[in-house]
């Protein structure tokens, strides 16, 4: 496993340890996803999604754009119910998770410490095992976090016959299970190393965050032979401009504000579910549009504004 980590500003151009990154975990991505092909529409007439066009896909970023909060902290929640650590790394969880809550924007002290803690937590303990506690962590504490509004964007492209992955800083093996849970194709995640199925306590590169996410969804595109002028991506976080930037239907979901102001100046659409309000939209997608208002209605309160 491993974890969230603050890496590099807006503007900074991929590193070699991003590519490594990104690379290793559209691998994972790839060796993880068991969803078979869906077969595609006839029906062509909606303009976005394109039904049937199977060199498209659908990219979105993990914490509060699919779900309210940071997965990670929500898992170290999890395991420190299972005694993996005590009182004083979960005051810690406590207090960046409130960080987001009130500031509305990643600490990178906070974000290195959150990583570093993860590892030392998990290091020595199986892959199996922190698989089988993720499913566990899910249903008790992300499950009723899920922006409903963002899982009817989603929807639309499987709809449509597209796949969906997730793209996120997370650690891949609970991404995977959150993927899974949500009935998307599958997600690409931070990975940690291991060695006969056992963590290491390092990272394969260094977390998918900022470049590494575009370096990833690079790698995955090119694996799965899409284009990517045809794909969408999702997300909340100017962090997450170099991925953002990557397709041809970049989305901002209830966006920060350097991703709301970049998204205006370049004309991409807008979409925020933490009020009932809707918020200015700068065109949404035909399929998804009426159940996207019915969903983000729905979804009314905001635990955080993080990240990405």
């Amino acid at each position: 496993m491993a974890a969230l980590g603050w890496l590099t500003p807006r503007r900074r151009s991929a590193t070699a340890r991003s590519v490594l990154a990104g690379e290793a975990s559209a691998e994972a991505a790839r060796k993880s996803s068991q969803e078979a092909e869906v077969p595609p529409s006839p029906d062509k007439g909606e303009e976005f999604p394109v039904h049937g066009d199977d060199r498209a896909a659908a990219f979105f970023d993990l914490d509060n754009t699919v779900m309210q909060g940071a997965a990670l902290f929500h898992f170290g929640r999890g395991l420190y119910k299972r005694k993996f650590f005590d009182t004083r790394e979960l005051a810690k969880f406590a207090w960046q998770q409130a960080w987001f809550r009130l500031a509305g924007v990643e600490d990178p002290e906070h974000m290195q410490d959150a990583r570093d803690s993860a590892l030392s937590i998990v290091q020595g303990h199986r892959v199996s095992e922190l698989k089988s506690i993720g499913e566990e962590i899910y249903d008790e504490y992300m499950a009723e976090r899920i922006w409903p509004g963002t899982r009817a964007l989603a929807q639309a492209h499987l709809d449509a016959g597209q796949k969906v992955w997730l793209v996120t800083a997370a650690p891949v093996e609970i991404a995977q299970v959150i993927a899974r849970r949500l009935g998307l194709t599958g997600a690409l995640g931070t990975v940690a190393e291991s060695v006969d199925g056992v963590y290491t306590g390092r990272l394969v590169g260094e977390p998918l965050h900022g470049p590494a996410k575009a370096e990833a969804v690079r790698a995955l595109a090119a694996a799965e032979g899409l284009d990517l002028s045809r794909c969408a991506a999702y997300s909340d976080s100017h962090n997450d401009i170099p991925m953002l930037s990557l397709v041809g239907h970049p989305y901002a979901i209830n966006p920060d504000a350097k991703l709301r102001r970049h998204a205006r100046e370049m004309d991409w659409r807008l979409r925020d579910y933490r009020t009932g309000r809707k918020a200015a939209k700068v065109g949404i997608p035909a399929a998804a549009g009426v159940g996207a208002v019915a969903g983000g209605t729905a979804a009314a309160i905001a635990l955080h504004r993080r990240r990405r």
